[in-house]
C-alpha cells in the first residue's frame, strides 16, 4: 500500500510535468523532492521491521526503493550524483520482485511441493497467526500513519528549506495520500477499528484540503485562508477523539494532540497553510508519525510493545468508577442486525456534520469565503465522508441512519458544488428552490420516521430541516438576518452532542450519554427492539455461545436448511415453556424435536419398526420432518416434562436438518425442541432481520445468516401407519411427494 501511494503521486507529479503544467526544472524538483524524502523514511522504517521480523524479500524491496528515493533526491540537487545508484537501487526491486513471483508460480504450479526461499507464504500464515494474539487490532493503522508522513512532509519540506515554495506541483502527493487515507478508513472499519477509522477521516479531510489550499491560486490571485471558529471545533473534535482514543491506547491518543496542535496553529496564522506556524507543527507531525508507523509496524508482528501499552493503567483507573467501565468481549463490535463486515461509523458522519455546520457560519463577503470554505469543508467533509458513513451504516442493517446520512451527503455535495459553481445566480434561483423543496420533502418523511427510532436523531434531523430551510429561503432571496447562522449552529451542536454519544455508546458500557428511546412506541412488529445477540453463523464462536444460552435455559432464533426457527434445549423444561409462550403456539400447531444424527436414537432402535428405521436412515439429513408414533423412546432423549409441550398425546414430529450449523449446534447442546420462529398465523421468517422484528424482545439470542436458503417450510410426513404401507402429507413444503 505504502509503495502503490509512492508511485500513485510521483507518476501524477509527471504527468503535470509532461503537460506543461510546471515550470522550469526547479518546480519539477520543488514537486517531487518532499514525497520522495517521505518515502525514503518510510520504507525505511518498513525495511527494519522486515528484518527485525525475518522477512527478507520485504525487507530488502522496502529497502532497495527507499536507497533509489534518497538517490533520486540527491540527482534532484546535482546531476552529478545518485543517477546511476537510482537505477541501481531500481534494478535490485526488478530482481526481487521476479524472484518472488517465480517463486510464487513454482509454488502453485507444483501445489506447493516446490518453493524459492523466502517465497512459502504457508509458514508465514502460520507464524502470523500463532503470533496474531500479541499482535495490533488494525493492520491497516501504519500505513494510515505513514499517509500523514506524507502530507506532513510537503508543508514540513517548505519550512526547512528543503523546497522553495507550495504550489500546484505538490498537490498529487496530498490528494493521492487523501484518496487513500480514506480507503484505509474504510479497511480499518473492516478491521473493527472504530476510533482510528474515524481519525483517519479526519485526517483525510485537512490533506484535501491542503491540496485544495496549493490549487487554488491558480485560478485566484490572492492565497486562501480558513475563519477561525471553524478550525477551532475541528480541533475539538481531534481532542475529544484522543480522549477516547487514550483509553483504548495511550500512545494513539498522544499522537493526536499533535493534530489538535495543527488545527489550532492553522486557525491562528492568517496565511494557513502557507505559514511558518503551522509549516512547524507539520514537522512535529511527520515526527510523530513515524515514530507511532514504527511502533504499530511492530506490534503486528506480534512485538512486546504494542501501541495498546499503558491501557492496564487506564482500566485500573476506570475500574475504581462505578459510572464509567471500558466497552470489551466479543460484543464489542456486534453488528446491529446481524453479520457485518464493518464497524460502526456513526462517531464519523455525525463529525463530518459539525464540520459543515461550522463551516458555513462564516461570517464577511458571500464570495470569497465560499471559494475556500465551500469545496474543502462542506463538499469534502459534509458530502463524501458522510457518504462513507452512510454506507457504512448500510452494511450494518441500520437501513434509515444510512438513508438520512446519504440524503444530507448528496445535499452537501450538490449544494456547495452549485454554490461554488456559479450556478446559485439570480437567473436559477427558482430551480435552486425547487431542488432544495424536494430535499426537504424527502428529509420529511425521515423526520417522520426517527419519531419511531430515537429523540437525539429526531432533533438531528430536525434541525437539518431548519438548515434547508435556509438554502431554500436564500434561493428566493428572503433569508432573515441572522437566520442560516442560528439554523446552522443548532445542527452543529445536535450532531455535536450525536457525534459525543456515538464514542461514548461504543467505549463504554451503559448510556453515558444516551441517543434516548423512540418518540413513538411502535407495538406489532416494531416491538421486538431490545437488543438480543446477534452473533454470525459464519462462526464457531458463535456457535458454541449459542449452545451455552440454550443449555443455561435460553431460547434462541437459528438459521436452518429452509427458514429460521425457534428452538429451545430439551432436557430445559423451563426454556421449552418459555419458547411456547413467545411463540403463542396453537394446540393445533405442536413442536417437533430435531436431533443430529441417528446414534442419539442407537439406544431406543428396538422401539421402532424396522421399516420406519430404514425409512428414516433414507429420508435424512433432509427438510423432511416424519410424524412418528409417540412411545418411550422419548424418554431416552431426557426430555423429561418438556414432552407435554413436544407433538401430540399420539405422535412426534422428529428430523435431522441438512444444515452444517444447526447439526454441529444439536452435538453441543443434545436434541432441541423447534418451532417456526413467527407468532402463530403469521408468515415463515426468511431472514434474521425478521426474527428481530417478531421476536427480538423474546428470544435470547439469535445466530444471523442473511437470508435462509429456501422460502418455503419443511415436508411434514405422516409415518405413524408406515407398517401398513401408508403414508400421509400434513405439509408438503420444500420436498414434492414423488421425492418423499
Amino acid at each position: 500500500l505504502t509503495i502503490s501511494a509512492f508511485w500513485c503521486g510521483y507518476g501524477v507529479t509527471f504527468i503535470l510535468a509532461g503537460q506543461g503544467a510546471l515550470g522550469d526544472t526547479g518546480d519539477l524538483r520543488d514537486a517531487v523532492v518532499p514525497g520522495l524524502a517521505t518515502f525514503t523514511v518510510a520504507l525505511l522504517l518498513v525495511a527494519v521491521v522486515g528484518l527485525l521480523c525475518r522477512e527478507p524479500v520485504l525487507a530488502l524491496i522496502s529497502g532497495a526503493t527507499s536507497l533509489a528515493s534518497a538517490h533520486d533526491v540527491a540527482t534532484r540537487h546535482s546531476h552529478g550524483l545518485g543517477s546511476s545508484a537510482v537505477a541501481c537501487n531500481y534494478l535490485i526491486v526488478c530482481l526481487l520482485g521476479g524472484y518472488f513471483a517465480l517463486g510464487r508460480i513454482l509454488y502453485f504450479l507444483t501445489n506447493g511441493k516446490m518453493a524459492l526461499p523466502g517465497t512459502d507464504l504457508a509458514k508465514k500464515k502460520s507464524h502470523e497467526q500463532t503470533q496474531a494474539a500479541g499482535g495490533s487490532t488494525n493492520p491497516f493503522a501504519a500505513t494510515g500513519l505513514i499517509l500523514n508522513m506524507l502530507s506532513a512532509g510537503v508543508f514540513g519540506c517548505r519550512l526547512l528549506g528543503i523546497t522553495h515554495k507550495l504550489f500546484m506541483g505538490q498537490v498529487p502527493w496530498l490528494w493521492a495520500a487523501g484518496i487513500y487515507q480514506v480507503g484505509i478508513c474504510i479497511l480499518s472499519y473492516r478491521a473493527m477499528d472504530v476510533l482510528m477509522a474515524t481519525s483517519f477521516g479526519f485526517t483525510s479531510i485537512l490533506k484535501f484540503a491542503g491540496g485544495y489550499c496549493l490549487l487554488y491560486p491558480v485560478w485566484q490571485p490572492e492565497e486562501p485562508s480558513f475563519p477561525t471558529p471553524f478550525l477551532v471545533v475541528f480541533s475539538i473534535l481531534f481532542a475529544v477523539l484522543a480522549l477516547f482514543l487514550s483509553l483504548r491506547s495511550p500512545v494513539d491518543g498522544l499522537y493526536l494532540l499533535v493534530y489538535v496542535a495543527s488545527c489550532l496553529a492553522l486557525a491562528f496564522h492568517p496565511r494557513g497553510f502557507f505559514g511558518g506556524g503551522p509549516q512547524g507543527v507539520a514537522v512535529a507531525v511527520f515526527v510523530a508519525s513515524a515514530l507511532v508507523a514504527l511502533i504499530h509496524l511492530h506490534s503486528v508482528k506480534g512485538a512486546r510493545v504494542p501501541p495498546g501499552k499503558g491501557k492496564g493503567a487506564v482500566k485500573a483507573l476506570l475500574a475504581r468508577s462505578s459510572f464509567l467501565k471500558l466497552r470489551e468481549g466479543p460484543d464489542l463490535h456486534a453488528p446491529y442486525l446481524g453479520y457485518s463486515k464493518y464497524a460502526d461509523a456513526e462517531a464519523l458522519a455525525f463529525a463530518c456534520s459539525v464540520l459543515a455546520s461550522s463551516a458555513l457560519t462564516a461570517t464577511g463577503d458571500p464570495q470569497a469565503p465560499l471559494a475556500t470554505v465551500v469545496i474543502p469543508w462542506v463538499v469534502v467533509a459534509g458530502g463524501i465522508l458522510k457518504l462513507l458513513g452512510g454506507s457504512v451504516a448500510f452494511a450494518r442493517g441500520k437501513t434509515l441512519e444510512s438513508s438520512a446520512f446519504i440524503l444530507y451527503s448528496v445535499m452537501w455535495i450538490i449544494w456547495g458544488l452549485a454554490r461554488y459553481g456559479g450556478l446559485y445566480g439570480t437567473t436559477r434561483s427558482f430551480h435552486s428552490a425547487v431542488g432544495i423543496a424536494a430535499f426537504m420533502l424527502f428529509n420529511g418523511f425521515i423526520i417522520f420516521c426517527t419519531l419511531f427510532l430515537s429523540i437525539s436523531w429526531f432533533f438531528y434531523s430536525l434541525t437539518f430541516m431548519l438548515v434547508a430551510l435556509s438554502f431554500f429561503l436564500d434561493a428566493i432571496h428572503a433569508l432573515p438576518t441572522g437566520y442560516d447562522t442560528a439554523a446552522t449552529l443548532s445542527f452543529g451542536l445536535v450532531s455535536f452532542y450525536c457525534f459525543l454519544s456515538a464514542l461514548c455508546s461504543g467505549t463504554f458500557e451503559g448510556p453515558c450519554l444516551p441517543m434516548g428511546g423512540p418518540i413513538v412506541q411502535l407495538g406489532a412488529v416494531g416491538a421486538g427492539t431490545s437488543k438480543c445477540l446477534h452473533l454470525p453463523a459464519r462462526k464457531a464462536s458463535s456457535v458454541k455461545r449459542i449452545a451455552d444460552i440454550l443449555r443455561n435455559g435460553g431460547t434462541c432464533g437459528i438459521p436452518t436448511d429452509t427458514v429460521y426457527v425457534l428452538v429451545a434445549a430439551c432436557n430445559r423444561p423451563d426454556a421449552v415453556e418459555k419458547a411456547h409462550r413467545s411463540k403463542r403456539q396453537a394446540q393445533d400447531r405442536p413442536m417437533s424435536l430435531w436431533i443430529s444424527s441417528l446414534k442419539q436414537l442407537e439406544p431406543a432402535k428396538h422401539l421402532f419398526t424396522p421399516l420406519l428405521w430404514d425409512f428414516m436412515e433414507a429420508a435424512w439429513p433432509s427438510p423432511i420432518s416424519l410424524v412418528v408414533p409417540r412411545g418411550e423412546w422419548v424418554d431416552f432423549l431426557g426430555m423429561k416434562d418438556s414432552a407435554k409441550y413436544v407433538g401430540t398425546p399420539q405422535s412426534v414430529a422428529i428430523r435431522i436438518p441438512d444444515c452444517s450449523v444447526t447439526t454441529h449446534l444439536i452435538d453441543l447442546v443434545g436434541p432441541i425442541v423447534v418451532t417456526s420462529a413467527n407468532p402463530t398465523g403469521e408468515a415463515d421468517t426468511t431472514h434474521h432481520n425478521q426474527v428481530y422484528a417478531k421476536l427480538g424482545d423474546k428470544v435470547d439470542a439469535v445466530l444471523c445468516d442473511g437470508p435462509s436458503p429456501e422460502n418455503i417450510a419443511s415436508t411434514v410426513v405422516d409415518c405413524t401407519k408406515i407398517d401398513s404401507g401408508n403414508i400421509g402429507f400434513f405439509r408438503v413444503g420444500l420436498i414434492p411427494k414423488s421425492q418423499v
